[in-house]
């Protein structure tokens, strides 16, 4: 490793808290499906920010718009007015087809206000007995890091030593409808909180059918889907949702991560009037929520997904790499899965750290992913990738599985 890198890790290493464990690279520029570390070495995004820059790295268009909203106005809070938040308020409605929206910064923060949301709704208009609601949520789940959003983590790493607990959650496992059946038959229950795929679970596809069945089970209990589409939206998966697949059509939808474009964070929770104006003045907020400068970007960032036809773009070389991941026939690789362009491979070596080995080697060959759960890496580059780097990718993948042998 160079002195140059080993500079910025060790500066990492002295002054930041130790809760991540990233691959040993530094990057400091980045476009489209590419990043360059500070030695200027070229490398495929197969992380892609957590799904943060489906639209690649600073798309020119999604740029022009944080550049120019920077220029003029940046953030207001919600004390006043501004001339963007109802334009964006108006633009993101009617593109996801919902009454409302509630504007949030970070992924976390969305799921965290749908459960609020959710909870308001079970007292205000359910009629659950206060402070009796439960939400329904699947083992494997992640939704983010909050004390809150722990309590419901079947992870060891995210909740050892972090307790006391939230109450008010039924741990169910995923893809299971007679256990959401058997669950929603108390009184009590609220809403259902699922990923329509678990990413961080390594890229978990539930069987066809489990969503459509899922949000039956639940409007016939009279409890509320939320969808948090905040890693598996915005064209990920080949359509706009990935509940599209199935023509669910969440009650809560959550959105985040590509939302900006990978410029910024911005969250979204959208609702019906009914779900929606359960909350009321001074009950919830933040700061940063609908700023200017968030919604002029999130305008553009979903244009720019349409526009590019980036579904349609995720949806065909997600199937050429799985296609191709499985030609390579490597007996090193147990499991290939996904949908469009969120896949993950499943490593099968007798070294505990065989997928964390090879990430390493595939940095050398110029590819960044990174293990999860230990035997699982998950393939997701930006949805503006070709055909062509599609398959420079995949010999750069044969090229590293060597490094198992």
């Amino acid at each position: 490793m160079s002195e140059k890198t080993q500079y910025y890790l060790d500066l990492e290493e002295k002054y930041g808290a130790h809760n991540y464990h990233p691959l040993p690279v530094v990057l400091d520029r980045g476009e489209g499906v590419f990043v360059w570390d500070v030695e200027g070495k070229r490398y495929y995004d197969f992380l892609s920010g957590y799904s943060a820059v489906n639209q690649g790295h600073c798309h020119p268009k999604i740029v022009q718009s944080f550049i120019e909203q920077s220029k003029k106005l940046t953030l207001t809070s919600r004390a006043f007015h501004n001339n963007l938040l109802g334009e964006y308020e108006k633009f993101i409605t009617n593109y996801f087809g919902y009454d409302k929206v509630l504007p949030m910064n970070t992924g976390v923060e969305a799921v965290e206000t749908a459960i609020k949301l959710c909870r308001k709704w079970a007292y205000e208009v359910k009629g659950i007995s206060e402070n009796k609601a439960k939400i329904i949520v699947c083992e494997g789940n992640f939704h983010g890091r909050t004390s809150t959003v722990i309590s419901f983590s079947s992870d060891p790493q995210s909740t050892k030593n972090f307790g006391p607990y939230m109450p008010g959650f039924e741990i169910i496992p995923y893809n299971d409808l007679n256990a959401l059946q058997s669950a929603l038959n108390e009184k009590n229950i609220a809403g259902f909180l699922v990923e329509p795929i678990q990413g961080e679970a390594g890229v978990l596809v539930p069987d066809e059918g489990y969503l459509a069945k899922a949000k039956q089970l639940c409007e016939a209990a009279n409890v509320l889907f939320i969808g948090d589409e905040i890693q598996t939206g915005l064209c990920r998966t080949g359509k706009l949702l990935a509940c599209d697949h199935e023509k669910v059509r969440p009650d809560i939808l959550l959105l985040g991560k590509a939302l900006s474009g990978g410029m910024m964070p911005v969250s979204a929770v959208l609702a019906g009037d009914e779900i929606m104006l359960t909350i009321k003045p001074g009950e919830h907020g933040s700061t940063y929520g609908g700023n200017p400068l968030a919604c002029k970007v999130a305008i553009t960032a979903l244009e720019v997904l349409k526009d590019e036809k980036m579904a349609e773009n995720a949806t065909a070389m997600g199937e050429l790499l799985r296609k191709e991941l499985k030609n390579l026939q490597s007996s090193y690789i147990s499991i290939v899965r996904g949908k469009g362009l969120l896949n993950a491979i499943v490593i099968s070596h007798a070294e505990k750290d065989a997928a964390w080995e090879l990430c390493l080697q595939l940095k050398e060959n110029g590819l960044l992913a990174k293990p999860t759960h230990g035997d699982k890496i998950r393939f997701a580059p930006p949805l503006t990738i070709t055909k062509e780097q599609v398959m420079d990718c995949i010999r750069i993948i044969k090229n590293s599985l060597t490094i198992l042998s």
